[in-house]
């Protein structure tokens, strides 16, 4: 007897991302970059070839979930539509291709998803957990045990921090230092709200800044989940990462490998996030994670 097949969707500043399970095993995992939220930050407007790119993909993974035979959707869009006073002309025209209205989740919820689908699978849930989503426009703090304690979400993520601060290529060492200051400050934020995240006894990394710089760290010539998930990232492989790359122009930055070339030029911004979080709560390494808010997103149907 064949199961039932599930997916999920999620709309984010930078990427759209596919998921099919059954529940179990994942049947497909698909990621493009659509960069839906560029320019969003400056205008509170989605662009109108930023909503074509990515409804191009939602026909594709339309066309994926049918072959599929998905029972069970559930789609969410995130910070660039947070964010767009135009986003009814990317959720309208979404709900066309895909059945139904794509759920604008707060960043609570985001975050709740994130841990859910980021703990799911470890053995230990006892251990008090920080799980970080470093996205394109927003980062969502999470902290708990077998559940959600406490959460953030802040205003921070690899194109937000890139389109407002990193204006060079390579970068200035005083854009550098400015987009530190500003996510410093945001971090004041998380201190605030998640008074125990430093105390975290284990921290979590999610989304594509932190699987690729831990890509770069390993030196894929092949993007590989399997030996993404479950590595350790330590504070001087992130250092030593974000030092090699915010030095070099994005024509040169895109050949490290383990570097998706479409993420060259935002890695930097992104890398800022990351090597910021680790200065200020003090952690010494980060459990990279290839379960994100997608399996959350499957988990929450099944439940």
């Amino acid at each position: 007897m064949s199961r039932a097949m599930y997916a999920a969707i999620d709309c984010g500043t930078n990427s759209t991302r596919l998921l099919i399970s059954d529940g179990v095993n994942q049947v497909e995992r698909l990621m493009r970059v659509t960069r839906l939220g560029a320019g969003v930050d400056q205008s509170s407007r989605l662009d109108p070839e930023a909503i074509e790119r990515t409804l191009s993909v939602l026909r594709e993974y339309r066309s994926v979930m049918d072959q599929a035979g998905v029972v069970s959707l559930r789609a969410a869009a995130t910070s660039a539509c947070r964010d767009a006073t135009n986003r009814a002309d990317f959720m309208d025209a979404a709900t066309q291709i895909l059945g139904q209205t794509p759920e604008l989740l707060t960043g609570p919820q985001e975050a709740e998803l994130s841990f859910l689908g980021a703990t799911s699978g470890l053995e230990d849930k006892e251990i008090l957990t920080l799980v970080v989503d470093i996205g394109g426009g927003s980062t969502e703090f999470a902290l708990g045990r077998t559940e959600v304690e406490q959460s953030i979400s802040v205003d921070v993520g690899c194109v937000r921090m890139t389109e407002k601060f990193l204006a060079h290529d390579p970068p200035l060492p005083e854009e550098l230092s400015n987009c530190l200051s500003v996510i410093e400050q945001h971090l004041d934020d998380v201190a605030r709200e998640v008074p125990q995240a430093g105390n975290a006894a284990r921290f979590i990394g999610l989304a594509g800044t932190v699987t690729n710089v831990a890509a770069v760290e390993l030196g894929l010539k092949e993007y590989t989940p399997e030996a993404i998930h479950g590595f350790v990232l330590t504070k001087e492989a992130v250092e030593d990462v974000f030092r090699t790359l915010a030095t070099e122009a994005v024509a040169d930055r895109m050949h490290n490998p383990g570097l998706e070339a479409q993420r060259a030029d935002v890695i930097v911004g992104g890398c800022c996030v990351l090597v910021e979080i680790f200065r200020y709560f003090g952690f010494e390494e980060c459990l990279v994670s290839e379960s994100d808010i997608l399996d959350g997103l499957i988990l929450s149907q099944i439940a």
